[in-house]
């Protein structure tokens, strides 16, 4: 297991990439695999800092860990910001998505990416803390 605790400013968001990349590697997913996870992580390290701590006046740490099995690789985003649960966002759907930009609603495309772009996304709030855990399989053919 790895970990990384950062202040939450978006400042810590390219450190957080490279952790993401690191582990991927590490955990021997494909290029495509890696970067959905990144972006992924992003999208969600983004709203905590910017919506979860800097809107809310609050400041706080982004603790970011990652654990590999056999099968999967699984990073968790905890932080002490606002609880916001992604899962109970409402998301665009097929009609919306196919609007010209300026006539869609805001919100809800980052989390669809987020849905999108990994193999399993769940999130909880534990002890006051927001845990948004992300999981890719792991390709068979690795050891872990």
């Amino acid at each position: 297991m790895k970990s990384l605790c950062l202040p939450a400013t978006l400042d810590a968001l390219e450190a957080i990439g490279n952790f993401v990349m690191e582990v991927a590697t590490e955990a021997g997913l494909d290029i495509k695999a890696a970067y959905n996870l990144r972006l992924a992580v992003d999208e969600i390290a983004t709203n905590i800092i910017t919506h979860g701590y800097e809107e809310a006046g609050l400041t706080g740490d982004v603790n970011a860990s990652s654990m590999l099995s056999d099968t999967a690789l699984t990073i968790v985003l905890k932080d002490t910001g606002i609880p916001f649960d992604p899962l109970n966002h409402k998301l665009p759907d097929e009609d919306e998505l196919a609007l010209p930009l300026e006539e869609r609603g805001v919100g809800g495309l980052g989390i669809l990416l987020v849905l999108k772009g990994v193999d399993k996304f769940n999130y909880e709030y534990q002890d006051g803390r927001n845990h948004n855990i992300f999981v890719m399989n792991r390709p068979c053919s690795l050891p872990a």
